[in-house]
């Protein structure tokens, strides 16, 4: 039997902590929540849930001591995922606030336009980006219907990262990235039922 991945989902007061603990455990880890660093630089993936305003989660994240050990971990390349706001933190900055992001990615977080119906609520399709059809991630998820709820998504700047895309409100937005041991999801995989397991499922594999 395999050994279940230890997996530390941060908890900074900025996320669903639990859900994403249930739906790591569902997909075959040991998750556990923690707030303190030495904890979470134990684990051998970190999980960065995010749910609220991309500055206050920032914020957040700074003042638990939790993004110095981010940032390290992001440098050596181990296993990170984010969700929801905690991919948007990957960027370089957002519309919602004055803070800058972590810089991984290049480009920034723009608001909906004022046409769309915000947030973006409920069960939309992802779709394969270009070039990435045969994403490992994506097997059983592309073409299928995942979680979101979000008033903002991601501009990027270079078009390698993305592997997933989702339209609403006139808009095509990243819904998956990928650089290098970095994940990051604009839907939230932990609340989208089998198809959002799989995807966990698909990534834990390429760890072990």
């Amino acid at each position: 039997m395999t050994e279940r991945l230890r997996v530390a989902v941060l908890d900074y007061d900025a996320g669903n902590v639990r859900s994403a603990k249930r739906g790591f455990d569902a997909a075959g880890a040991d998750a556990s929540i923690t707030g303190d660093p030495k904890v979470a630089d134990r684990a051998q993936v970190l999980v960065v849930p995010g749910v609220g305003h991309f500055a206050s989660c920032l914020a957040q994240l700074r003042r638990s001591g939790l993004e110095r050990l981010l940032r390290s971990w992001i440098e050596a390349e181990r296993p990170v995922f984010g969700i929801c706001v905690g991919m948007q933190l990957l960027y370089e900055g957002s519309d919602e606030g004055d803070e800058p992001g972590l810089g991984l990615l290049a480009g920034r977080v723009e608001r909906f336009p004022p046409e769309a119906i915000v947030p973006h609520l409920g069960w939309d399709v992802v779709h394969a980006a270009e070039g990435h059809e045969d994403d490992p991630l994506l097997h059983g998820v592309a073409g299928e219907r995942l979680y979101f709820v979000h008033s903002y998504y991601a501009v990027p700047a270079a078009h390698e990262p993305v592997v997933g895309r989702c339209s609403y409100g006139g808009v095509d937005f990243p819904c998956l990235v990928r650089q290098g041991s970095v994940v990051g999801t604009q839907f939230h995989p932990e609340k989208s039922g089998i198809v959002g397991q799989r995807l966990l499922e698909n990534w834990l594999a390429e760890l072990t």
